[in-house]
């Protein structure tokens, strides 16, 4: 008789893996008992911030939620988010804002001026109880180049509405936004279709 252990089965070590994962999973879920809205901060340089912010947003329309959505900076062109999401007048406000890159207008005042009646719309989505999700698009940009107070936006998100949740977009976020923040990604840039000269579609950018 040989002194060889048995093999086990491939498919009985993978099972055993998965149940032990499993238990690991369901012990976390278990301490996960908080019920209250959430704060998103997507950041850095990488393609992928509003389009993560706007399937929040699809998420949050698909449960019945009422939603609130401002831009901050794109506003110059048309983009297909806009376009579709205005086929829900009665769950989602929807407010273009901005006047566009920074660098296409040239004019810091006119910036500045339409930061400030942008979060002015912002300020009251976080003051109302009856908006359960907010989508506030590239305040971080506005925030860094210091066209809104960024001690006044991490006010108004901590009195907002307990059951509200925020997902604020934008590179370069504010290390104070950060810290407030319940969850934070940041893009990482590994390539980009513009880098090789191909224009942005629809679709993909638009």
């Amino acid at each position: 008789m040989s002194d060889t252990p048995e093999q086990t089965d491939p498919e009985e070590r993978h099972r055993e893996r998965m149940q032990r994962k499993k238990e690991l999973v369901d012990r976390k879920i278990a301490r996960a008992t908080i019920e209250r809205g959430v704060l998103v901060v997507n950041t850095g340089n990488g393609k992928g911030k509003s389009s993560s912010g706007f399937g929040m947003l699809a998420r949050s329309l698909g449960h019945g939620f009422r939603c609130g959505v401002v831009q901050f900076i794109k506003g110059s062109f048309s983009t297909g988010e806009e376009a579709f999401f205005r086929r829900f007048p009665d769950e989602l406000d929807y407010h273009v804002m901005g006047e566009g890159y920074t660098w296409e207008t040239q004019d810091k005042a006119r910036d500045i001026e339409a930061a400030e009646a942008a979060w002015k719309v912002a300020a009251d989505m976080l003051a109302d109880a009856s908006i359960d999700f907010v989508l506030l698009d590239e305040l971080n940009i506005a925030l860094v180049k210091g066209y809104v107070d960024v001690a006044k936006v991490c006010e108004a998100l901590k009195a907002r509405p307990p059951q509200q949740h925020v997902v604020i977009t934008g590179r370069g976020a504010p290390d104070t936004l950060v810290e407030l923040a319940d969850t934070v990604t940041e893009m990482r840039l590994v390539k980009h279709a513009f880098q090789a000269g191909i224009k942005a579609q629809k679709g993909i950018e638009l």
